[in-house]
Order: structure tokens, then C-alpha cells, then sequence
């Protein structure tokens, strides 16, 4: 519906709205035929410079940057900020300044499929730097709990958004021989957040009110975000959805280069569809055609939040500690552990594939449960079952950085049809923050009640339960141009 609503505003386009199918007939244009007389010969046989995309790809991993920052930003403060605001000793208020944002990324999540249909990628991106501005300028100044609460919920709202549009964009805009590696940016800016976060909050026990410099830091990125997209190319793919194909070959050129042009626009055409602007119903992601697609890649963002890495980083810092690790080096180690890890998934993600390391990854997480189950089974053995325990930790969360973490915010988006591919994602993204809710809710009552060993093997059976529904469902998507994959996986209608 905005798409439409939008569509009749822009700057009038020399072509008149038509199917795809027809759009590779154009003829060329008298006044500059040059413009489409662009041979599709020796010149498009070799790869785009990848230099040219890249600026876009970072300028977009920055809401990726803000994600793990705001994830953490309140860790290390904590207990500061309950006594300056008068809650301290209150688990339950603590708790919830803790978790509230993730109430509001649900809900940014859920809508993110529809704004970045609506409104594009590229102000999408602007919309979700607004409440992150708004709610951490609100989180820093507030002198109570309620103030504290609004922020944290507006901050939640711009969580959710901006990373899901993050995968659509840097799917779209991306050379598809440099695809992964590109992909990849978004896990490791999200590391450099949780990194950034910690070390900001470190001396927040030592100077009162710092913990108020620690939201005023995150306008920094958030305005960059929302004033450098101003510059960045807007998504080819969105673009030529609205009917809007001269501009769709503009960016095209500023993202792959003159001569790769033509060649990119007949890759859209090859769809031969005129449906692209119709209205996406939610019965289709439901229980329509698209149903498959849709179930592998909610599953997906399931078994990676039941695969116990969030539980993992929520009760590293104890086993830390029982180990006489004191808690900032704790941190510090599980963040050298996910950044190293997301440092050789973006090194092999074009190389080995998608596939692989999602394989790759869930067997290594297996592993490293079962390590953890052998740690908790002989805890009569002292400090060597603590020191095993610590080393089934970083080997969780550095296999977890290699294929769980960043692969399925990749993956998704390109085997989801153009059509589909922003809706779908906010689809099995909110699963993701759903899971990750309950996850998070229920891992200490039933660490209570089971013990560690049973725990730690529930993890270990939904690591192995993932290899197989991977092996089996997952299909490679590795150097495949979006419109490849989607000719291959479209069902039928």
C-alpha cells in the first residue's frame, strides 16, 4: 500500500509503469542511446568491483553496531544505574531495564517487512536511527524508572528494525561474488557493538553518573547512520518493484559500475512476472505458496536460539567467576571468542559457502555441550571441570560466530522471492526474538530444576537436530545472482 501511495510522488519517470517481462524490451531512448546500448560481451563476463558497494554495506552495518551496543549498553551500569534511580535491590526493575528493549524489537521487527516495503531500504534505516536517537538521549537524561523503561522500549523499536532491513539491503545491494563476505559484516559489527558497550561500561563502578555517557555515546553512531544513508544507494531491487526503472539502472551503476548495468537489469527481467507491486497477504507466508520457504527460515532462527548461545552468554559470566576469571576479562574473552569467530566466516563464506559452515558450525556447538555436559558430570574434579567448562564456553560462542550466528540473516534473504523478501524476513525474525524471549525467561528455572548436565544436553540435541534439518532443507546459495535462486526456488503457482 505505501509502496503505491509513494510510487505517485516521486520524480516522474520516463517509462510507464509495466510489468517486469516488458521491461527488456525497452527500446533505447533517442535523446541518449548510450544509455542502454551497453554491451553485454567481454566486459560483464568478469566480476564488479566490489569497492563500489562497499561504502553502502558499511554505511548499513552500522544499525548492526547499534544492535549489540544497545544489546549490552546496560550490563556493566547496572547496578549504578538502579541506585541513581532509586530501585537498587529490585531484581524484578532491574530486570526489566534489562529486557523491555527487547519488547520494542519484537515489535520493530514485525513491522520491518512492511516499512522497508513501503517507505525503502533507505529510509527504513533513518526511521529505526529516530527512536535509538530519541531513546537513548531519554535513557541518559531520566531521573526514574518509568523514564528509564520509555527509553529502553524506544530503543527496542529501532533494535528490531534496523538489523532486519541490514539483511535485506546488503543481500540486495551486493555483488553476489562478494556476497557472504558482505553478509558477514553485519555479525562483526554487531561483536564490535558488545565490545564497545563493554568497554564504555567499564568505568561505570568507579564514576558516578557515567553510565549517563554511555547512552549519550550511541547518538554518535545513530546520527551517522541516518545522515549518511542520505549518500547511499537505494536497493535496485526495491526500486524496480515500484515500477521505477530508470532509477533502479542508476543505482545499479553507482553499486557495479557502468558496464555491469544492463546485464543486471535483464537478470531482473528474467523473472517474467508482473505481480511484483501487488499487495504480499499473510496468509501466503502462513499456509500459502511460499509456506516452505518461510517454515525452513523460521526454523532456522529457532534452532539458533535453541541451541542455548544466548542462555550461554547470560551464565558465562558465573562459570567465569567459580573459575577465579574476574568478570571484565570474562567478557572480554567471549568477545575476542565471537569476533574471531564472525573474522573466519566472513573469510570462508564465498569460499566454502553457506552450507558448510552452517553444518560446520552447529556440529562444533554440539561438541561444545557435550564438553560442558563431561565439565558439569565431574565437578568433583575441581578447578580442571571449571577450566573444561570455560573452554566449551569460547568454543560455543566461536563456533556459533562461524556459520549459526551469521548465516541465517544471510541466507534468508536470498532465497526468499523478491516479492516475499522483506515481509518473510520480519516473519522469521520476530521467531527469533520470540524464542529468544522464552529462551531467556526459562534458562535459570530450569537450570534450577534439571541440573547443568540435562540442560547443557537439551542444547547439545538441538544443536544436532539442526545439522540434519539443514543437511536436508538448507539449499547452497553461494555465487547465485538473487534472480538465479529465485527462478530456481519459486513454487509453482
Amino acid at each position: 500500500m505505501w509502496g503505491r501511495q509513494n510510487n505517485s510522488r516521486e520524480v516522474p519517470s520516463p517509462y510507464k509503469r509495466m510489468p517486469s517481462r516488458d521491461y527488456t524490451n525497452l527500446p533505447c531512448r533517442e535523446e541518449n542511446p548510450a544509455r542502454f546500448q551497453i554491451s553485454v560481451g567481454p566486459e560483464t563476463t568478469t566480476n564488479p568491483s566490489w569497492r563500489l558497494s562497499l561504502p553502502h554495506v558499511l554505511v548499513a552495518t552500522i544499525s548492526s553496531f547499534l544492535f549489540g551496543y544497545h544489546l549490552s549498553v546496560v550490563n556493566e551500569p547496572l547496578e549504578s544505574i538502579s541506585l541513581d534511580l532509586g530501585f537498587g535491590g529490585n531484581t524484578l526493575a532491574e530486570g526489566l531495564v534489562v529486557s523491555t528493549c527487547l519488547g520494542g524489537a519484537f515489535l520493530g521487527c514485525l513491522l520491518s517487512g512492511w516499512i522497508a516495503d513501503g517507505v525503502g531500504r533507505r529510509r527504513a534505516f533513518q526511521l529505526s536511527a529516530l527512536p535509538m536517537i530519541i531513546g537513548a538521549s531519554l535513557s541518559a537524561t531520566t531521573k526514574n524508572l518509568e523514564g528509564m523503561l520509555f527509553g529502553r522500549f524506544l530503543v527496542g523499536t529501532g533494535m528490531g528494525l534496523g538489523p532486519a532491513v541490514a539483511a535485506l539491503y546488503v543481500t540486495e545491494v551486493s555483488p553476489s561474488f562478494v556476497r557472504g563476505t558482505y553478509g558477514s559484516f553485519i555479525q562483526i559489527a554487531t561483536c564490535l557493538g558488545l565490545m564497545g558497550a563493554l568497554f564504555m561500561g567499564i568505568p561505570a563502578r568507579e564514576i558516578k553518573g557515567w553510565w549517563r555517557v554511555c547512552f549519550w555515546v550511541s547518538d554518535v553512531p545513530a546520527v551517522m547512520l541516518a545522515s549518511f544513508m542520505v549518500f547511499c544507494a537505494e536497493s535496485p531491487h526495491w526500486l524496480y518493484k515500484q515500477g521505477r526503472y530508470v532509477e533502479a539502472e542508476a543505482e545499479f551503476e553507482k553499486l557495479l559500475g557502468a558496464s555491469h548495468v544492463k546485464s543486471a537489469l535483464a537478470e531482473l527481467g528474467k523473472l517474467n512476472r508482473g505481480d511484483e507491486a501487488e499487495t504480499v497477504k499473510f496468509s501466503e507466508l502462513l499456509y500459502g505458496r511460499h509456506f516452505r520457504v518461510v517454515f525452513i527460515g523460521s526454523t532456522l532462527f529457532a534452532l539458533q536460539q535453541l541451541s542455548g548461545i544466548n542462555a550461554i552468554f547470560y551464565f558465562s559470566s558465573t562459570v567465569f567467576k567459580s573459575a577465579g576469571v574476574p568478570s571484565n576479562l570474562a567478557n572480554i574473552c567471549v568477545g575476542l571468542a565471537n569476533f574471531s569467530g564472525s573474522i573466519i566466516a566472513m573469510i570462508l563464506m564465498d569460499k566454502l559457502g553457506r552450507k558448510v559452515l552452517l553444518v560446520g558450525s552447529f556440529l562444533g556447538m554440539a561438541v561444545a555441550m557435550g564438553i560442558q555436559v563431561i565439565a558439569a558430570g565431574f565437578h568433583i574434579l575441581g578447578s580442571g571441570a571449571l577450566y573444561l567448562s570455560v573452554g566449551g564456553m569460547l568454543l560455543f560462542v566461536f563456533t556459533f560466530a562461524m556459520g549459526a550466528g551469521p548465516v541465517p540473516g544471510l541466507l534468508l534473504p536470498e532465497i526468499f522471492p523478491s516479492r516475499i523478501r522483506a515481509k518473510a524476513m520480519a516473519v522469521c525474525m520476530s521467531v527469533h526474538w520470540v524464542v529468544n524471549f522464552f529462551v531467556g525467561l526459562l534458562f535459570l528455572r530450569l537450570l534450577e530444576q534439571f541440573g547443568p548436565q540435562v540442560l547443557y544436553t537439551m542444547f547439545s540435541t538441538f544443536c544436532l537436530i539442526a545439522v540434519v534439518f539443514v543437511k536436508r532443507n538448507v539449499v547452497e546459495t553461494k555465487g547465485k545472482s538473487l534472480q538465479e535462486l529465485e527462478i530456481a526456488l519459486l513454487p509453482p503457482e
